[in-house]
């Protein structure tokens, strides 16, 4: 691993519980692991609690799952994972994503929106106005009932349908790692599901 995560690296925590996501840099890396400062506080992230993990490096985003084998003072130990992988862009896992939402620009004009897809780069959607793909627009996106994320999008394609809805598909901009990590994530565990089932 101390040659995938060096010192001062910026590394996300996602926690079984969304809602406990964190981030931290890389303080000391060893054989055994690697040792974080923490941005937040750890609640949420226990001793041998099985965490997914991200960081942006050179070869794309550097994904594993690990546990925390100590905590203290805001610092924590995480073991080395057993296996990772790289995520480039064009690998970012698409599913399927049915719910209305609403999307603004930086006018405040506002279109209703019915989402089909999402991945961590982008989503397809459709909407009953023509919009200016020149714009980037606010996009907030109910991943369940109590996780929420929000995107700035850039359409990047639209197609008028027979019936005068438009489709459009449109990749994120301006992320927030935290945000980033959550999608991929998410996307990830929707596609294991769809897959389980």
């Amino acid at each position: 691993m101390n040659t995938l995560v060096k010192l001062e690296q910026n590394v996300t925590i996602i926690p079984k519980d969304f809602n406990y996501t964190n981030k931290g840099s890389v303080t000391e890396v060893s054989d055994k692991g690697f040792r974080m400062k923490m941005k937040y506080p750890t609640t949420g992230i226990g001793l041998y609690n099985i965490c997914d993990f991200y960081s942006r490096t050179p070869y794309g985003i550097l994904y594993f799952t690990s546990h925390a084998t100590e905590i203290e003072n805001n610092e924590i130990f995480i073991a080395n994972p057993i296996k990772h992988r790289f995520l480039q862009r064009r690998q970012f896992t698409r599913v399927t994503l049915l719910t209305d939402t609403v999307m603004t620009d930086k006018d405040d004009n506002s279109y209703d929106i019915s989402t089909m897809d999402l991945s961590a780069g982008g989503l397809k959607f459709s909407t009953n106005k023509s919009v200016n793909l020149d714009n980037e627009y606010k996009v907030t996106i109910n991943l369940d009932d109590d996780q929420t994320v929000y995107c700035w999008l850039q359409p990047i394609r639209m197609e008028k349908q027979d019936s005068g809805k438009y489709i459009l598909s449109g990749r994120f901009v301006n992320q927030s790692n935290v945000d980033k990590m959550t999608l991929i994530q998410y996307c990830m565990n929707k596609n294991a599901e769809e897959k389980n089932q």
